[in-house]
């Protein structure tokens, strides 16, 4: 998860992105309020959704790997996890390099997105994070990459 300025009135956010590692693609996001397991829960769902076009188990043999973070090991959100047939791995703790991909991204998000704006809402930025993660899944170059085809890993954001 990445903390976010949203302005006076909202204060810090927090970001969390699903990603998945064979296409590097943002596959689900939520920027909510509290950096809660139901945020995480909601952008794990969105990544669902945008992989099988509808909410429902995973038909592939999916691993979610995430940091050892209150949110990623919370009964709700390991409930969530267990429901949606995905296999729940972790990195060894203070190692975040075996996230690499997903800190990468992360970092990229802050740099060519957030650190840019100054927030005065909630809504102003979900539009302007959404619009760059669009942007960065559709038109952005990835210099590692080849051709976009399903993986079986999503990473979680931390």
């Amino acid at each position: 998860m990445a903390r976010v300025w949203c302005g006076p009135l909202n204060r810090w956010c927090a970001l969390t992105i699903v990603m998945d590692c064979h296409t590097r693609e943002a596959r689900g996001w939520r920027l909510s309020p509290t950096g809660n397991a139901k945020g995480a829960e909601a952008a794990l769902e969105e990544a669902l959704i945008n992989r099988y076009g509808i909410l429902a188990p995973a038909r592939d043999r999916i691993t979610l790997r995430s940091d050892n973070g209150l949110v990623f090991t919370s009964k709700h959100y390991t409930k969530t996890v267990y429901r949606y047939g995905l296999k729940q791995e972790f990195i060894r703790p203070h190692t975040p390099q075996q996230n690499g991909m997903v800190e990468r991204l992360i970092r990229t998000v802050k740099e060519q997105c957030i650190w840019l704006h100054n927030f005065n809402s909630l809504d102003e930025a979900r539009y302007i994070i959404g619009q760059w993660l669009r942007y960065y899944n559709e038109q952005r170059p990835h210099q590692a990459l080849g051709i976009k085809t399903p993986s079986a890993i999503f990473k979680v954001a931390a």
